[in-house]
């Protein structure tokens, strides 16, 4: 294990880094610009990152990078990843510097923390490692693509060119120290009724009213908390085209999470059921589909990614959590492919909006994580 006092992390490359990427527009599907920069960054590093053909596959303009890094210390490599891309408005964003290292936007885009703050914590923790000259773990690198649509980056790559047994995502809102073990399925579910229309004065006995359809559907479900580790959203509902007539069409969309996948699916069914009892009930037709975007996982605090972070955490003199979250990551896709992962708070703040701040002293933490990480021992994750 490497003497942390050894490894100097430089707190204004810090700032001047987040000031530079966070100028940079990359709004999910539309991370070009973020992409190529990134590349130079760890093309710096020593590491020569690889583009996949993801954008053809989701319809954006970069794909995912991925790349690694030998490093000297024996043992398989670890997996250190966060994402490119932001949620809108995330155009023309301008950080803006206080004097208590806290950073915001100008107030008119979110600012982009999510996921800088993961993004250079990865960056910094490497170079000041490499600064020092102390040997580290082999590192494989993925900074995935459109992760806040659902993870669509990360689903496309091929984790079959990866060695790692070991990942950390830093993806998590909160000061550094925390580790996400637990994360549900979230999948959505879209319900098309079609009915018949007729005028609605005239003759509306003629007609099937879609949307009454639907509606009766939709109150016989229990929305909200299903149980316990299960939740059911509908959240969108369109149909018709004017007030005059019947309406044809219906169309019903909403969500499932749950930490139990068997659970979440067979919520999926028990909702399919009710749409179907009604439509027959009506005479109308039906069209059920789903999408799975992330499957839940948990691991347990004696995991050996668990107990390296926490061994981590505790080097540097912070006191390590561990927690879960009801939202999706890349951590997701990560063990769904065999690869076991741990989540990792990295100090982005109110994300998802405009109100988005991040703080400077939390970055220094994020990245003296991933140096104290990438030094240790493979053997200190199982000790």
């Amino acid at each position: 294990m490497a003497d942390p006092d050894r490894i100097q992390i430089n707190v204004a490359r810090i700032r001047a880094e987040f000031d530079e990427l966070a100028r940079i527009d990359s709004e999910s599907f539309g991370e070009r610009e973020m992409a190529e920069r990134l590349k130079e960054k760890l093309a710096e590093l020593g590491i020569q990152a690889k583009e996949d053909d993801t954008a053809e596959k989701i319809g954006g303009n970069a794909g995912n990078l991925f790349g690694t890094l030998k490093g000297g210390m024996s043992g398989t490599p670890i997996l250190l990843s966060g994402h490119m891309d932001t949620v809108a408005p995330g155009i023309g964003k301008k950080p803006v510097f206080h004097e208590d290292g806290t950073i915001t936007s100008d107030g008119t885009t979110v600012l982009g923390a999510d996921d800088l703050t993961g993004v250079i914590a990865i960056l910094e923790g490497i170079r000041a490692v490499q600064e020092a000259e102390i040997p580290h773990r082999d590192i494989e690198i993925l900074f995935a693509a459109a992760e806040e649509p659902f993870t669509r980056g990360s689903s496309e790559f091929d984790f079959s060119q990866m060695k790692a047994k070991e990942s950390y995502v830093l993806d998590v809102t909160g000061p550094v120290g925390t580790a996400i073990l637990q994360a549900p399925t979230i999948l959505s579910f879209e319900a098309a009724v079609k009915g018949r229309a007729a005028h609605a004065g005239f003759e509306p006995e003629k007609g099937i009213h879609a949307i009454q359809t639907a509606a009766r559907a939709i109150a016989a479900l229990r929305l909200g908390h299903v149980d316990e580790e299960t939740t059911l959203n509908v959240g969108l509902i369109s149909g018709g085209s004017v007030v005059n007539a019947v309406p044809e069409l219906c169309t019903c969309r909403g969500e499932i999470r749950s930490y139990s996948h068997e659970k979440a699916m067979e919520t999926l069914e028990d909702v399919r059921a009710v749409f179907e009892t009604a439509v027959k009930e009506a005479g109308a037709e039906l069209s059920f589909t789903h999408r799975l975007h992330v499957k839940a996982f948990h691991l347990e605090p004696d995991a050996p990614v668990a107990v390296h972070f926490a061994g981590a955490c505790r080097t540097l003199g912070i006191e390590p959590k561990f927690g879960s979250t009801f939202g999706g990551s890349d951590g997701n896709t990560m063990m769904q492919h065999g690869i076991p992962c741990a989540v990792l708070s990295c100090g982005m703040y109110e994300v998802h909006s405009v109100r988005e701040y991040a703080k400077v002293g939390d970055i220094v933490n994020g990245a003296r994580l991933i140096a104290e990480l990438i030094t240790q021992g493979q053997e200190a994750s199982i000790e």
